[in-house]
């Protein structure tokens, strides 16, 4: 029995571990938001908190709740994430010390008559802080590889990016602006940590690129900094600020403060910052935001009028989404400084296709789909609205709100949801209770089960119907 009972020890570690390293990679492996800042703390009490207190009164009573409650649970639990838990080799490592920390104090424990408990915190204690440090001593190394090879690279220019909104969009639009003269790479996906553009410096960047485009982001003060200071860029975007994180900045001017990091290198040449961020004019920092009027934004794209050289320009653009012409603004403003002719970033401009998930047009069953689930910020997701209020048909939402932002932001857009919107499905926990209580004429679906909305909308969805996914919020928000 007192195998068997060794062996089920070993598993429930093992089990808390990977309930552990799922959260932790889910927030980018840091502890503090594990614990401070998480979306789902029943979850922390179901899978965490209460399997460890049952281990430690229950005796004998344990193997029936870990062989016929636990383990089922959390198998059906992981089943039904949207994002699962991705063995990387940092999460292999992470589990080959718990693996070793575990049989080794259960040998010690078995060989002493005076060990009457299997103890988990102490595997689990020492696999975190062995796994940390390792992969301290290892993210070091591949800093110093990276930054020699961003010097090995003496003509390489490097662009910087950052913004409350619209970062990501900002980067692919200027890539393909500028490819059209010069060698270009940019950051992939939004890959936005310094640990991440390490990598991909490492993996990714070739020696003969003229122009490396790099997304920094931000949950704490500091990260910025430390990228900045990094990169050391040559040519600076601070793009529009706003609410977004506002939960781990506490206000406003923190996170402009945060934002203006990315001025923190020693060769900056050129800055373009949004007038949101509120700052005074210094040298070579051109300010922008103020000088672009949209004629037109529907579902056929967006024209606009820009101030430039004291002549007024005219653009196009099949992007969607009035809040696009604020992003092309800077993405002009930094083309024209890299010697770009006018007449070819207005042909790229109009040539542009939309950022995957944002604000993607598809039709599929006679109903127009508006894929918008990678926008998740107010003005974004107000002026998405918008731009579907210009739609004749009947308009479906599928949302969970606006995440790691302010209530009131979330008020004010389900105001908006329901000025325009004829059914609204709300997704997530973390925003259902404010969305349900504003949105009052709507007819609203609480989604608890993401599997069944294709269920829901066969139901609910008619051919002629336009249907929006404004945001997108992972199981575990």
């Amino acid at each position: 029995m007192q195998y068997f009972y060794l062996f089920t020890h070993f598993l429930f570690v093992l089990t808390l571990g990977y309930y552990f390293m799922s959260a932790m990679q889910w927030y980018s492996y840091k502890i503090e938001r594990v614990v401070l800042h998480f979306n789902r703390y029943d979850w922390h009490f179901y899978f965490f908190i209460v399997p460890i207190f049952v281990y430690y009164i229950s005796g004998l009573y344990f193997l029936f709740y870990f062989y016929l409650l636990l383990v089922p649970t959390i198998v059906l639990w992981q089943r039904k994430l949207d994002k699962k838990l991705i063995f990387t080799p940092r999460v292999k490592r992470f589990f080959a010390f718990l693996i070793l920390a575990t049989i080794f104090q259960d040998a010690l424990c078995f060989l002493s008559t005076k060990c009457m408990i299997y103890g988990v915190f102490l595997p689990l204690f020492f696999s975190y802080l062995a796994s940390f440090l390792y992969e301290k001593i290892l993210f070091y190394g591949f800093k110093k590889s990276a930054l020699t090879k961003l010097n090995s690279n003496k003509n390489l220019k490097i662009i910087a990016i950052t913004a409350s909104y619209g970062k990501t969009s900002i980067k692919n639009f200027l890539y393909s602006v500028i490819s059209t003269k010069y060698r270009v790479y940019k950051t992939p996906r939004s890959v936005n940590t310094l640990a991440g553009i390490i990598k991909d410096i490492n993996d990714n960047l070739s020696n003969d690129i003229d122009f490396y485009i790099v997304e920094a982001g931000a949950r704490n003060r500091g990260d910025i900094d430390e990228i900045a200071r990094f990169i050391n860029p040559h040519i600076c975007i601070v793009g529009e600020i706003g609410e977004q994180h506002i939960e781990y900045f506490k206000t406003l001017q923190n996170i402009r403060d945060t934002k203006m990091e990315l001025l923190n290198s020693n060769r900056v040449e050129k800055s373009f910052v949004h007038a949101s961020a509120n700052v005074k004019k210094e040298p070579n920092m051109l300010i922008y935001g103020d000088e672009i009027k949209i004629l037109n934004a529907d579902l056929d794209g967006i024209d606009f009028e820009l101030n430039i050289d004291k002549k007024t320009e005219r653009f196009h653009t099949q992007l969607l989404g009035s809040f696009n012409a604020n992003n092309l603004e800077v993405v002009i403003l930094t083309a024209l400084y890299l010697k770009i002719s006018l007449s070819n970033i207005k042909q790229s401009i109009q040539k542009l296709q939309g950022v995957e998930h944002r604000l993607q047009k598809i039709e599929a069953n006679k109903k127009m789909i508006i894929d918008d689930s990678f926008n998740g910020n107010l003005q974004g997701m107000l002026s998405s609205y918008e731009l579907v209020s210009t739609y004749d048909g009947r308009k479906v939402i599928i949302t969970p709100g606006i995440v790691e932002s302010s209530e009131n932001s979330n008020i004010k857009l389900a105001n908006k949801i329901d000025e325009i919107f004829d059914i609204v499905i709300i997704t997530g926990k973390t925003n259902q209770k404010i969305l349900n209580q504003n949105i009052k004429k709507a007819q609203k679906i609480i989604l608890q089960d993401k599997d069944k909305l294709q269920d829901i909308l066969a139901e609910h969805t008619t051919a002629g119907d336009l249907i929006l996914f404004s945001n997108d919020a992972p199981t575990f928000m």
